[in-house]
Protein backbone atom coordinates (compact mmCIF):
# COMPACT_ATOMS: atom_id res chain seq x y z
CA UNK A 1 0.00 0.00 0.00
CA UNK A 2 2.95 2.29 0.62
CA UNK A 3 3.88 2.08 -3.06
CA UNK A 4 0.34 3.07 -4.04
CA UNK A 5 0.41 6.05 -1.69
CA UNK A 6 3.71 7.17 -3.19
CA UNK A 7 2.33 6.92 -6.71
CA UNK A 8 -0.74 8.91 -5.68
CA UNK A 9 1.41 11.63 -4.12
CA UNK A 10 3.43 11.95 -7.33
CA UNK A 11 0.42 12.87 -9.44
CA UNK A 12 -1.56 14.86 -6.86
CA UNK A 13 -2.56 18.34 -8.02
CA UNK A 14 -3.62 20.99 -5.48
CA UNK A 15 -5.39 23.16 -8.03
CA UNK A 16 -7.43 20.28 -9.39
CA UNK A 17 -8.15 19.13 -5.83
CA UNK A 18 -9.86 22.46 -5.07
CA UNK A 19 -11.97 22.20 -8.20
CA UNK A 20 -12.95 18.61 -7.33
CA UNK A 21 -13.91 19.58 -3.78
CA UNK A 22 -16.31 22.15 -5.21
CA UNK A 23 -17.63 19.93 -8.00
CA UNK A 24 -18.39 17.05 -5.64
CA UNK A 25 -20.07 19.34 -3.12
CA UNK A 26 -17.98 18.79 -0.01
CA UNK A 27 -19.41 21.72 1.96
CA UNK A 28 -21.29 21.40 5.23
CA UNK A 29 -24.57 19.60 4.72
CA UNK A 30 -23.74 18.54 1.16
CA UNK A 31 -23.67 14.93 0.01
CA UNK A 32 -19.85 14.94 -0.07
CA UNK A 33 -19.32 16.77 3.20
CA UNK A 34 -15.77 16.35 4.48
CA UNK A 35 -14.48 14.46 1.45
CA UNK A 36 -10.81 15.21 0.74
CA UNK A 37 -9.31 15.25 -2.76
CA UNK A 38 -5.77 14.91 -4.06
CA UNK A 39 -6.77 16.18 -7.51
CA UNK A 40 -5.84 13.09 -9.50
CA UNK A 41 -7.39 12.40 -12.88
CA UNK A 42 -9.30 9.16 -13.34
CA UNK A 43 -6.90 8.05 -16.05
CA UNK A 44 -3.99 8.27 -13.62
CA UNK A 45 -5.96 6.37 -10.98
CA UNK A 46 -6.71 3.61 -13.48
CA UNK A 47 -3.03 3.42 -14.39
CA UNK A 48 -2.07 3.08 -10.71
CA UNK A 49 -4.77 0.43 -10.18
CA UNK A 50 -3.54 -1.62 -13.14
CA UNK A 51 0.04 -1.32 -11.88
CA UNK A 52 -0.66 -2.49 -8.33
CA UNK A 53 -3.72 -4.75 -8.38
CA UNK A 54 -1.66 -7.95 -8.08
CA UNK A 55 0.52 -6.60 -5.26
CA UNK A 56 -2.19 -5.55 -2.83
CA UNK A 57 -4.40 -8.02 -0.95
CA UNK A 58 -7.99 -7.46 0.09
CA UNK A 59 -7.01 -6.13 3.53
CA UNK A 60 -4.91 -3.45 1.83
CA UNK A 61 -7.80 -2.59 -0.45
CA UNK A 62 -10.05 -2.24 2.58
CA UNK A 63 -7.61 0.17 4.23
CA UNK A 64 -7.65 2.34 1.11
CA UNK A 65 -11.43 2.14 0.95
CA UNK A 66 -11.70 3.37 4.53
CA UNK A 67 -9.60 6.45 3.77
CA UNK A 68 -11.03 9.97 4.13
CA UNK A 69 -9.34 10.74 0.81
CA UNK A 70 -11.60 10.35 -2.20
CA UNK A 71 -8.82 9.40 -4.62
CA UNK A 72 -7.70 6.54 -2.37
CA UNK A 73 -11.22 5.15 -2.16
CA UNK A 74 -11.56 5.36 -5.92
CA UNK A 75 -8.25 3.63 -6.61
CA UNK A 76 -9.31 0.91 -4.14
CA UNK A 77 -12.48 0.34 -6.16
CA UNK A 78 -10.60 0.38 -9.46
CA UNK A 79 -8.27 -2.27 -8.02
CA UNK A 80 -11.32 -4.33 -7.04
CA UNK A 81 -12.58 -4.07 -10.62
CA UNK A 82 -9.20 -5.25 -11.92
CA UNK A 83 -9.20 -8.17 -9.49
CA UNK A 84 -12.77 -9.05 -10.44
CA UNK A 85 -12.12 -8.94 -14.19
CA UNK A 86 -9.07 -11.16 -13.89
CA UNK A 87 -10.29 -13.46 -11.12
CA UNK A 88 -11.80 -16.92 -11.10
CA UNK A 89 -15.39 -17.65 -10.06
CA UNK A 90 -14.51 -18.07 -6.38
CA UNK A 91 -12.48 -14.88 -6.38
CA UNK A 92 -15.32 -12.99 -8.02
CA UNK A 93 -17.89 -14.19 -5.49
CA UNK A 94 -15.63 -13.06 -2.64
CA UNK A 95 -15.14 -9.66 -4.28
CA UNK A 96 -18.91 -9.32 -4.82
CA UNK A 97 -19.53 -10.08 -1.14
CA UNK A 98 -16.72 -7.75 -0.04
CA UNK A 99 -18.21 -4.94 -2.13
CA UNK A 100 -21.67 -5.34 -0.61
CA UNK A 101 -20.27 -5.58 2.92
CA UNK A 102 -18.50 -2.26 2.37
CA UNK A 103 -21.14 -0.57 0.21
CA UNK A 104 -21.51 2.39 2.58
CA UNK A 105 -17.85 3.24 1.91
CA UNK A 106 -18.63 3.58 -1.80
CA UNK A 107 -19.87 6.99 -0.83
CA UNK A 108 -19.87 9.33 -3.78
CA UNK A 109 -21.57 9.13 -7.14
CA UNK A 110 -18.41 8.56 -9.20
CA UNK A 111 -17.28 5.80 -6.86
CA UNK A 112 -20.59 4.02 -7.44
CA UNK A 113 -20.73 4.63 -11.17
CA UNK A 114 -17.21 3.39 -11.89
CA UNK A 115 -17.54 0.17 -9.91
CA UNK A 116 -21.05 -1.02 -9.04
CA UNK A 117 -22.17 -2.44 -12.38
CA UNK A 118 -18.70 -3.86 -13.07
CA UNK A 119 -18.72 -5.96 -9.90
CA UNK A 120 -22.23 -6.26 -8.45
CA UNK A 121 -24.06 -6.12 -11.77
CA UNK A 122 -21.71 -8.46 -13.59
CA UNK A 123 -21.78 -11.03 -10.76
CA UNK A 124 -25.58 -11.10 -10.87
CA UNK A 125 -25.79 -11.35 -14.67
CA UNK A 126 -26.13 -15.12 -14.77
CA UNK A 127 -28.11 -15.46 -11.56
CA UNK A 128 -31.87 -15.64 -11.23
CA UNK A 129 -31.89 -14.15 -7.74
CA UNK A 130 -31.20 -10.44 -8.06
CA UNK A 131 -33.22 -9.46 -5.02
CA UNK A 132 -30.17 -7.88 -3.39
CA UNK A 133 -30.48 -4.97 -5.84
CA UNK A 134 -34.08 -4.40 -4.88
CA UNK A 135 -33.08 -4.42 -1.19
CA UNK A 136 -30.33 -1.91 -1.89
CA UNK A 137 -32.80 0.29 -3.78
CA UNK A 138 -34.94 0.73 -0.66
CA UNK A 139 -32.00 1.31 1.68
CA UNK A 140 -31.93 4.43 3.85
CA UNK A 141 -28.41 5.00 2.58
CA UNK A 142 -28.20 7.17 -0.57
CA UNK A 143 -25.18 5.35 -1.98
CA UNK A 144 -26.68 1.90 -1.53
CA UNK A 145 -29.76 3.06 -3.43
CA UNK A 146 -27.55 4.36 -6.23
CA UNK A 147 -25.66 1.06 -6.29
CA UNK A 148 -29.01 -0.71 -6.61
CA UNK A 149 -29.99 1.11 -9.80
CA UNK A 150 -26.55 1.63 -11.41
CA UNK A 151 -25.67 -2.07 -11.06
CA UNK A 152 -28.44 -2.85 -13.55
CA UNK A 153 -26.32 -1.24 -16.28
CA UNK A 154 -24.67 -4.65 -16.65
CA UNK A 155 -28.09 -6.18 -17.45
CA UNK A 156 -29.00 -3.40 -19.89
CA UNK A 157 -25.78 -3.98 -21.82
CA UNK A 158 -26.97 -7.55 -22.40
CA UNK A 159 -30.44 -6.41 -23.39
CA UNK A 160 -32.14 -7.37 -20.11
CA UNK A 161 -34.31 -4.42 -19.11
CA UNK A 162 -36.89 -5.65 -16.59
CA UNK A 163 -34.85 -5.19 -13.41
CA UNK A 164 -33.92 -1.65 -14.40
CA UNK A 165 -37.55 -0.77 -15.02
CA UNK A 166 -38.75 -2.29 -11.73
CA UNK A 167 -36.06 -0.59 -9.66
CA UNK A 168 -36.57 2.70 -11.51
CA UNK A 169 -40.27 2.54 -10.71
CA UNK A 170 -39.51 2.00 -7.01
CA UNK A 171 -37.18 5.02 -6.95
CA UNK A 172 -39.41 7.58 -8.68
CA UNK A 173 -40.46 9.02 -5.33
CA UNK A 174 -36.91 9.32 -4.01
CA UNK A 175 -36.03 12.68 -2.50
CA UNK A 176 -32.39 12.77 -3.67
CA UNK A 177 -31.38 14.46 -6.92
CA UNK A 178 -28.46 12.03 -7.27
CA UNK A 179 -30.99 9.20 -7.45
CA UNK A 180 -33.14 11.09 -9.97
CA UNK A 181 -30.04 11.45 -12.17
CA UNK A 182 -29.02 7.81 -11.81
CA UNK A 183 -32.51 6.57 -12.68
CA UNK A 184 -32.64 8.92 -15.68
CA UNK A 185 -29.25 7.69 -16.85
CA UNK A 186 -30.29 4.03 -16.64
CA UNK A 187 -33.58 4.76 -18.41
CA UNK A 188 -31.64 6.51 -21.18
CA UNK A 189 -29.54 3.35 -21.53
CA UNK A 190 -32.75 1.30 -21.72
CA UNK A 191 -33.84 3.58 -24.57
CA UNK A 192 -30.65 2.82 -26.49
CA UNK A 193 -31.66 -0.84 -26.46
CA UNK A 194 -35.39 -0.36 -27.02
CA UNK A 195 -36.86 3.12 -27.45
CA UNK A 196 -40.38 1.73 -27.36
CA UNK A 197 -39.87 0.18 -23.92
CA UNK A 198 -38.50 3.48 -22.64
CA UNK A 199 -41.40 5.52 -24.02
CA UNK A 200 -43.95 3.08 -22.62
CA UNK A 201 -42.32 3.38 -19.18
CA UNK A 202 -42.21 7.17 -19.33
CA UNK A 203 -45.79 7.40 -20.49
CA UNK A 204 -47.07 5.03 -17.79
CA UNK A 205 -45.20 6.88 -15.03
CA UNK A 206 -45.17 10.42 -16.38
CA UNK A 207 -46.98 12.02 -13.44
CA UNK A 208 -44.51 10.53 -10.96
CA UNK A 209 -41.31 11.28 -12.90
CA UNK A 210 -38.96 13.80 -11.28
CA UNK A 211 -38.09 16.45 -13.85
CA UNK A 212 -34.39 15.61 -13.65
CA UNK A 213 -35.10 11.94 -14.35
CA UNK A 214 -37.19 12.83 -17.39
CA UNK A 215 -34.52 15.17 -18.77
CA UNK A 216 -31.81 12.54 -18.42
CA UNK A 217 -34.01 9.78 -19.86
CA UNK A 218 -34.95 11.68 -23.04
CA UNK A 219 -31.54 13.25 -23.63
CA UNK A 220 -30.99 11.30 -26.87
CA UNK A 221 -34.46 12.00 -28.32
CA UNK A 222 -34.79 14.26 -31.34
CA UNK A 223 -35.30 17.86 -30.27
CA UNK A 224 -38.96 18.09 -31.32
CA UNK A 225 -39.82 14.87 -29.49
CA UNK A 226 -37.86 15.98 -26.44
CA UNK A 227 -39.88 19.22 -26.30
CA UNK A 228 -43.14 17.28 -26.51
CA UNK A 229 -42.14 15.13 -23.54
CA UNK A 230 -41.06 18.11 -21.50
CA UNK A 231 -44.35 19.86 -22.22
CA UNK A 232 -46.39 16.73 -21.54
CA UNK A 233 -47.70 16.54 -25.11
CA UNK A 234 -47.27 12.78 -25.38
Amino acid sequence: MELINKDLEKVANCGRAKISASFFRTGKGDYGEGDIFLGIRNGELRRIAKKHWRRIDISGVEKLLRSDIHDKRLVALLILVEKYNRGHKGDRENLFNFYLENAKLVNNWDLVDLSAWKIVGNWLLDREDRSVLHRLAVSENLWERRIGIVSTFAFIRRGELDDTLRISKSLLGDSEDLIHKAVGWMLREVGKKDSGVLEDFLRANYDELPRTTLRYAIERFEEDLRKKWLLGNI
